[in-house]
C-alpha cells in the first residue's frame, strides 16, 4: 500500500527519470560507437579507446545525477551551494595534483589528434634530455618509448604536446621484429 502511494506521488518524476536515463544511455551508446569508429579508423590501441569511453560514461553519469536532482525538485540554489562546495574541494585537490590532470587532458587530446601510433619510431626534441625510441604504448598519463639500447622510457603526455616531435620511421616495430631482435 505504501509503495502505491509513493508511486502515485512521484509518478511524473519517475516517468521523466526513465526518459532521461534512456536518453543518456542512447547518447552513451552513440558516443562510444563514434569513439570506437574514430579509434579503429586511426589504428588507436584498444586500451586507449576503452579509456576514453570510460571518461564519457563517467561524465554522462554525473550529468544524470544533476538532471535527476532537478527532476526530483532540488532547488537550483541548493544545487549551487552543493556544487560550489564540491568544486572548491576539487579545485584545491586538482591544484595540488595539476600535473596529473594535465596528463589526463593531454591523453584525451592525443587520442583524437596525435599523429603517431604504437610502433612508430619518434625523436623528441628536448633541450635537456632528447629521446629517440619506438612507441610501445600510449596510456592515460604517459607514453612508453623503447630506446635503441633497450631502455624503457615513460614520457608524460603533457610534455609530448609541448615538445617538438619528429617521426623517424613509420611502423618501426615491424622492422625490429624482422631483424630478429627481441628488444621490443
Amino acid at each position: 500500500m505504501r509503495f502505491i502511494m509513493f508511486y502515485e506521488g512521484l509518478q511524473k518524476e519517475l516517468i521523466i527519470s526513465g526518459f532521461v536515463l534512456l536518453f543518456l544511455l542512447l547518447v552513451r551508446f552513440i558516443t562510444n560507437a563514434v569513439i570506437r569508429k574514430i579509434g579503429k579508423k586511426n589504428n588507436i590501441n584498444e586500451a586507449r579507446i576503452k579509456l576514453i569511453c570510460r571518461y564519457v560514461s563517467v561524465t554522462l553519469f554525473l550529468l544524470a545525477i544533476l538532471i535527476e536532482a532537478i527532476v526530483f525538485g532540488v532547488a537550483l540554489k541548493e544545487l549551487s551551494v552543493i556544487f560550489s562546495s564540491i568544486f572548491a574541494v576539487i579545485g584545491i585537490g586538482l591544484f595540488a595534483i595539476w600535473s596529473i590532470l594535465s596528463n589526463v587532458t593531454s591523453g584525451i587530446i592525443m587520442f583524437f589528434s596525435f599523429p603517431y601510433k604504437v610502433g612508430d619510431k619518434i625523436r623528441i626534441h628536448d633541450k635537456d634530455f632528447p629521446i629517440e625510441g619506438i612507441i610501445e604504448d600510449i596510456q592515460a598519463f604517459q607514453l612508453h618509448l623503447r630506446e635503441n639500447n633497450g631502455d624503457l622510457v615513460t614520457y608524460p603526455n603533457n610534455l609530448m604536446l609541448q615538445k617538438a616531435v619528429t617521426l623517424v620511421q613509420k611502423d618501426a616495430i615491424v622492422d625490429v621484429f624482422d631483424e630478429g631482435s627481441d628488444a621490443v
